[in-house]
């Protein structure tokens, strides 16, 4: 439908002198010229507002276009919500419902009614001690004491809590006797934890150094520390010489441990005390033997260090350990 350049229309308003084409023919023949929109008035009376640029009067099909074109060209955002408390239009890329930090605590706002718990205020009742009305905010628990009773502590009882009084009393100390040193002491019934009662530390080691040896240590494997027997004294001399009185894995000397370095049997001594066709003497050989500090001493029986490596450090082979065997049992 087309409505031809200077048709006045109902309204008394001039349609601009260009032919306008109009979506839909239902249409009223009136172009109406607003401050931000051009307005399309239906025949039932509705309203229909095409988007507007108020900067330069360009006018757009959504008001999407509009948003945009104001964006880019004008290099400033329209405003597209409204706030709920003071009506400031406002930009925001997500949904927003105030325009500031101080509208927001305004409208939600936690004091005096527009607190959800809020019942009504403070509530006037009489102190217990000294008659005096007051005033208390009203809650599960019921207002009995004054602010001066309460900073008074007035209307505190101090119960009595020691000895027999204490609701957990036990009879006080027990009398024990020592089992190591045969003493006897007291103690409280909640310190005694085990069946073994020890009256001082010093005794505490010395049953633990006793109890925690040998066969009673949960990491007991059966023994092996014993005597190495016959020829060992001077085997580890020659071993201590042979590698200078230094841990031969990773060179910490003797000056450096204040000591002695460990001599480590590379095969342990309990295998050959358990073979049937060799003897504890043969664990003794010197190609057995190499010096370690504490550390890697550990590691070595730990098994962390090969045993090839070791053999490397005092290069060893395993032929020059069977001709030593051979030639220690000839002696």
């Amino acid at each position: 439908m087309r409505v031809r350049a200077g048709v006045v229309a109902s309204f008394g308003l001039v349609v601009p002198k260009r032919r306008v084409r109009f979506p839909r023919p239902d249409w009223q023949k009136i172009y109406i010229f607003g401050d931000r929109f051009r307005r399309f008035i239906f025949d039932n009376g509705t309203i229909c507002r095409v988007p507007r640029c108020p900067t330069c009067g360009a006018t757009f099909d959504t008001r999407r276009g509009l948003g945009v074109h104001h964006s880019l060209k004008h290099e400033e955002r329209l405003p597209n919500r409204t706030c709920e408390r003071c009506g400031t239009e406002f930009f925001c890329e997500y949904a927003r419902k105030y325009c500031s930090r101080e509208c927001l605590k305004a409208s939600t706002s936690q004091t005096g009614e527009s607190n959800p718990n809020y019942r009504g205020g403070k509530t006037s009742t009489t102190c217990e001690l000294c008659d005096t009305e007051f005033e208390y905010y009203e809650s599960t628990k019921k207002g009995l004491y004054c602010p001066s009773c309460v900073v008074n502590e007035t209307w505190r009882k101090v119960p009595k809590l020691m000895q027999k009084d204490n609701p957990q009393w036990k009879d006080g100390k027990t009398t024990l006797t020592c089992d190591v040193c045969e003493r006897s002491f007291k103690r409280y019934p909640s310190q005694i934890q085990s069946e073994t009662t020890v009256c001082s530390r010093d005794c505490l080691n010395e049953w633990l150094s006793e109890e925690f040896t040998g066969e009673g240590h949960p990491n007991w494997k059966g023994g092996g520390n014993q005597e190495y027997g016959p020829g060992w004294k001077e085997a580890r001399e020659r071993a201590l010489e042979r590698d200078r009185y230094q841990c031969k894995l990773c060179g910490t000397t003797q000056a450096d441990l204040s000591r002695k370095p460990d001599v480590h049997h590379i095969i342990p001594v309990r295998l050959f005390e358990a073979s049937q066709s060799h003897n504890i003497k043969e664990a003794h050989i010197l190609h057995n033997l190499i010096c370690l500090c504490p550390s890697c001493h550990r590691r070595a029986e730990f098994g962390v260090v090969d045993r090839d490596r070791l053999y490397e450090l005092i290069g060893v082979n395993q032929s020059d350990i069977d001709t030593a065997v051979m030639d220690s049992d000839s002696r």
